[in-house]
């Protein structure tokens, strides 16, 4: 139930963001509720495709579609026309990265996988969606970004969580303890300008 709960709430965070990149494109309703909808049912739909579930999950439960729907439309009734703070769209998506990865992570883990395993697929489950997003929105997807810590905060918290389920730790607290690690990085990447060293090469003429 719990891991159902952040779920839904992933997938309205991501549906948020989603939606609040529609708007910054001045697409309409039809284009909010797309870019809702591929932001929250992305990332999962690529790892049930990976793991062979069927139906996936927002075929199986219709809960997920409404929620997602939902929250765009009160995104555009709400923020149509207004000032949104620059800041609530990546904080949106970084709550959203936290929860989906870590969850991700859980799937993977109750699929019999292992845990390197259960950290890519988190991380997938996580960032996918919101570089499908981007790209429709033609952006640089978030994920590719030079100091972002986007997919580098999915692995880090899906990788504490692995780490204290193996020294038997409550499930309910290592999936806090991971989702807290996601959202602790990646808020701390967007304010502080944490960022991973940059790769440069200089290419020589001739």
């Amino acid at each position: 139930m719990l891991l159902y709960l952040f779920d839904l709430v992933g997938v309205a965070l991501f549906a948020a963001s989603g939606a609040l990149a529609a708007g910054r494109k001045r697409l309409d309703l039809l284009g909010v509720i797309v870019l809702a909808l591929v932001t929250a049912i992305g990332g999962g739909t690529i790892r049930d495709v990976l793991l062979d579930r069927h139906p996936i999950f927002w075929l199986a439960d219709p809960a997920y579609l409404l929620v997602i729907v939902a929250t765009a439309l009160l995104v555009f009734v709400v923020a149509r026309g207004r000032r949104v703070p620059e800041s609530f769209l990546p904080t949106a998506d970084a709550l959203g990265l936290a929860l989906f990865s870590v969850s991700g992570a859980q799937i993977a883990e109750r699929a019999g996988l292992p845990a390197l395993s259960g950290i890519l697929l988190g991380t997938v489950t996580g960032a996918a969606g919101g570089a499908v997003r981007d790209v429709l929105s033609a952006e640089i997807p978030m994920v590719l970004r030079r100091g972002n810590l986007y997919a580098s905060a999915a692995i880090a918290g899906t990788s504490v969580y692995f780490a204290l389920a193996a020294l038997d730790v409550s499930r309910t607290s290592a999936t806090l303890a991971g989702m807290g690690v996601v959202a602790l990085v990646r808020l701390m990447a967007i304010r502080r300008g944490l960022s991973l060293p940059e790769f440069h090469v200089e290419v020589k003429e001739g």
